[in-house]
């Protein structure tokens, strides 16, 4: 049997693991240290005295994948941007946030709604999960809108949609993930994901608008705040701001020169910052204990699924399969962005059953080359392209339509995530609730990946000018 028979026999039994329920971690593991083992033992003759010598390769070489890549400094950023924003959590700056988004954009229809949006946005500057940024604003925002006659499904779908946002606005974990599987600058990527990320809050919010001008009693403003409140509002929430250009200055230097440190630098700083912010405003030994236990969680569970998918991703070179289907798709007739789009919506369907990190940790091997070579390779110049951009600008253009698609799915039932989160809670909501709540959000997600596919400059307008 061929290695990539072997691919993709072991391939589709890891779908079918994930499908029944085994986390995404195990089953990748699993899979590729079984797809190892078949293929040196088919590479040796099948001999029965061979399958020893077959197990002992296998072993080895998918122990030293784990080891070499999880070591990386690169990976360094992800337990640091995560921190930053459990920090600002227990500092009190996402409650300071609120409420200047609230007392400036509650007047418009809509209008609590529209706060929490922009809200999230603004707590995902200096946090790197969404699933954190859910869970603080479904405590913080969803009482509110409840209050003011907000229905408890849009209310709960407003946060889950809010929270996906930190994918996208930097810091972001999944940015640095893709980056390093794809090897490829963190922070022009980073830098790539402001905009878009800008964008989607703000089709967010006139999807919101939208809905409260044309469905009667929906979404009432909320008035009566006057200039001189909102004005003493902003301060509080300044504190974000400043952490976010505090790493944006450190790791781009926006006076020329080099860099004055890398984006893992300036993410240990960013944490730095908020944790003096949190002592002045005088956080407790307990919440400082609480920060540092969930951050090491979500920090353990994301580091347990690169591993696990890493050996998987070693089998498939083995197999190769990501050459096999890079030749396949630039075999095809059909139109370079009408594959691209295809693409897209094979992301969207994975996403119903698989979480976003482990989704693009098994594709992006296979489809990233297909995708470069779509363009015309890692080399190719900006005239001489299919897509009108040079490889390195490919790939960041790539990277942020791939994280708004993971996006997406954190949302999409039966696996969205942030879904569950908001559900987990409140008490009185069940994930049938949010995911009904979500619903309008998958339009206004459409809208911009189509937008950020017709026009790229979106996306790499920030990065070319560094």
């Amino acid at each position: 049997m061929e290695p990539i028979d072997i691919g993709l026999i072991v391939s589709g039994a890891m779908l079918v693991l994930v499908v029944l329920g085994m986390r995404v971690a195990f089953a990748a593991a699993l899979a590729g240290m079984v797809g190892l083992i078949w293929i040196f033992w088919a590479k040796f003759g099948y001999e029965p005295d061979r399958f020893g010598k077959a197990l002992t390769v296998a072993v080895k070489t998918a122990g030293q994948v784990p080891h070499s890549k999880i070591s990386s400094q690169a990976l360094s950023l992800i337990p640091t941007f995560i921190l930053i924003g459990y920090l600002a959590y227990y500092a009190g700056l996402t409650k300071a946030l609120f409420e200047a988004a609230k007392r400036w954009l509650a007047w418009v229809p809509g209008g609590l709604a529209v706060s929490t949006v922009f809200a999230t946005a603004g707590f995902a500057a200096v946090s790197g999960a969404s699933v954190a940024t859910s869970a603080v604003f479904a405590r913080i925002a969803i009482p509110e809108m409840l209050a003011i006659g907000y229905d408890k499904r849009f209310a709960a779908g407003v946060v889950a949609a809010g929270g996906t946002l930190a994918s996208l606005i930097p810091p972001s974990a999944i940015l640095v993930i893709y980056a390093i599987i794809v090897e490829q600058d963190v922070g022009k990527l980073l830098l790539a994901g402001f905009i878009p990320g800008a964008f989607s809050a703000v089709v967010y919010g006139l999807l919101i608008i939208g809905m409260a001008v044309t469905i009667k009693g929906f979404g009432p403003p909320v008035t009566g705040f006057t200039w001189k409140e909102r004005f003493t509002a902003l301060p509080p929430a300044l504190p974000i701001v400043f952490v976010v250009v505090t790493i944006i200055f450190f790791v781009y230097n926006p006076f020329g020169g080099d860099a004055w440190g890398t984006p893992t630098e300036g993410g240990a700083i960013g944490a730095f910052v908020v944790f003096l912010m949190a002592l002045y405003r005088g956080m407790r030994w307990a919440e400082l204990k609480d920060a540092l236990l969930e951050t090491a969680k979500l920090s353990v569970m994301i580091f347990t699924i690169i591993w696990g998918v890493l050996i998987y991703v070693r089998f498939l070179g083995f197999a190769e399969l990501p050459s096999a289907f890079s030749d396949w798709i630039t075999s095809l007739t059909l139109s370079p962005m009408l594959i691209l789009v295809c693409i897209l919506l094979a992301y969207a369907v994975l996403g119903m059953f698989m979480d976003a990190i482990g989704m693009l940790l098994l594709t992006l091997p296979v489809v990233y080359p297909a995708v470069m070579a779509l363009n015309g390779g890692e080399a190719v110049s900006a005239a001489d392209s299919t897509f009108g951009m040079s490889g390195p600008m490919c790939a960041i253009w790539f990277g942020i339509l791939v994280v708004k698609m993971a996006e997406f799915c954190l949302i999409t039932p039966p696996i969205g995530l942030n879904c569950f989160v908001v559900a987990g809670v409140r008490d009185d909501l069940s994930v049938q609730d949010v995911f009904k709540g979500v619903t309008p959000f998958f339009i206004a997600d459409a809208i911009t990946i189509a937008l950020l596919v017709a026009f790229p400059m979106i996306v790499l307008w920030l990065p070319g000018q560094v």
